[in-house]
């Protein structure tokens, strides 16, 4: 009977502390890209969870690229509805925004972190620095109090020059993302009691700097437009996908082995519940500045399709367009969804990002099926078989790897070919008819 008693108490303490609440709370997201459609969402989403967790701190973390240049409307404002909502945002929480290489898009790298603290946001960029004063342009870290707790948060940006924007160039120095970590990390987290990377590098970088890390630490990572959670012992590595179609909440929480993180990630809809004020100034600031040309409509989607679908349903567009057994495109070639009904040129430019002519080979069956191995990465994909670069498939029927098969690609993976199809490429011909935009809008309009 004691035994039994002793039994129920035991239960009853666990179920107590697995229903006790998280000490502090982050939401944390990377690859904005000017998402107006989920802009106001994202506000009413922390509003929501606070109110969700009465007394629990919360912070939002930014991690590179909350800007786009290819946004026609954010770059005649100059990213106006961008620096609302970080306003909007650090008037409720803390808010922290680590430099991503699209951050730069409508001022150069200076005024770029002025602007941003003018918003009340914290900056971060450690390995970016002024090469006529060897300087870093924001802090490397910053210690930030929340609760009881404070974090140490790091930041780290890409030193791809070719993913930044032309004209501000002359105004980086870059240093490997991985040395850096390795000549930094052990400094700037050293005795740090909650180690917290935003590493807007890439996976292939992450990966080197993985290993410099102390244990425990929260380590997001952005740029490749990935979406996934992976446990390294009590670390705990993630990315959060692109144009907020998923926000991942940081839940620092207490067990019997101690305090650590805990990551979920969840949807982020079009027609989620929306922060009126900030709504308001999207409709208004949209309907001032879109042109004729941008509101026209270019084909018409029987449903909406999200983020993710919106690409797959792209890349099956242009296979079909050039009569391909298999297309791959990178996923930073697409961003939004498609809305359901009629599509302007406005919401289609904001879905396919980048045109230019596709690109065919004729290429061996077990070739392919290699590559295609390291495509449509998702959540599941084990971690051990993501590479970095993410690639969108469309496959017409099963692969026999004695086989030769028609493979388009668009130009970015033309001109980038070694880093996203290996070391000896196949030999990709020009097509000079067929464009990407072109074969995605006549899909819409079939």
């Amino acid at each position: 009977m004691l035994r039994a008693v002793l039994l129920l108490c035991l239960c009853a303490a666990a179920a107590l502390r697995a229903a006790a609440p998280p000490e502090a709370l982050l939401v944390v997201l990377g690859d904005l890209h000017s998402a107006y459609e989920r802009s106001a969402q994202l506000v009413a989403r922390v509003d929501r969870l606070r109110a969700e967790h009465p007394g629990v701190p919360l912070a939002v973390l930014l991690n590179g690229d909350t800007m786009e240049y290819g946004n026609a409307v954010a770059r005649r404002t100059a990213g106006a509805i961008d620096f609302a909502l970080f306003a909007t945002l650090a008037a409720r929480v803390p808010l922290v925004i680590n430099l991503g290489n699209h951050e730069p898009e409508f001022h150069d790298v200076a005024e770029t972190v002025r602007r941003l603290k003018s918003t009340g946001a914290k900056v971060i960029s450690g390995n970016l620095r002024d090469p006529s004063t060897g300087k870093n342009y924001a802090p490397a870290s910053l210690a930030l109090p929340l609760g009881p707790h404070t974090l140490t948060i790091v930041g780290v940006a890409t030193d791809k020059l070719s993913t930044w924007r032309v004209a501000i160039r002359p105004q980086l120095d870059l240093a490997d993302p991985a040395v850096w970590a390795r000549d930094h990390f052990p400094a700037l987290l050293k005795n740090a009691p909650f180690p917290v990377v935003l590493s807007h590098s890439g996976l292939r970088a992450d990966r080197a700097m993985l290993p410099v890390v102390p244990e425990g630490t929260l380590f997001a990572g952005a740029h490749d437009h990935l979406r996934f959670v992976h446990r390294e012992g009590r670390t705990v590595y993630f990315h959060s996908g692109s144009w907020m179609e998923f926000i991942s909440i940081a839940r620092l929480t207490r067990t019997a082995a101690g305090l650590g993180w805990e990551v979920e990630q969840v949807p982020l809809a079009a027609d989620d519940s929306a922060d009126p004020a900030l709504e308001k100034l999207i409709r208004a600031t949209l309907a001032q500045h879109l042109t004729q040309e941008e509101t026209a409509i270019v084909g018409r989607a029987p449903h909406a399709r999200g983020p993710t679908e919106a690409a797959c349903f792209a890349v099956e567009a242009a296979r079909a367009a050039a009569g391909a057994d298999v297309a791959l495109v990178g996923a930073t070639t697409f961003g939004a969804g498609l809305p359901a009904g009629d599509v302007t040129r406005y919401a289609f430019d904001a879905c396919v990002r980048f045109d230019g002519p596709l690109y065919t080979a004729e290429v061996s069956g077990a070739w392919l099926q290699k590559i295609l191995a390291r495509a449509n990465q998702g959540p599941e994909t084990p971690f051990a078989e993501r590479g970095g670069e993410n690639l969108v498939a469309a496959v017409r029927g099963p692969i026999n790897p004695d086989r030769t098969y028609r493979l388009v690609t668009a130009d970015w993976i033309a001109k980038n070919a070694k880093t996203y199809l290996g070391e000896n490429p196949p030999a990709l011909a020009e097509q000079p008819a067929l464009k990407l935009k072109a074969a995605v809008i006549a899909a819409l309009n079939r």
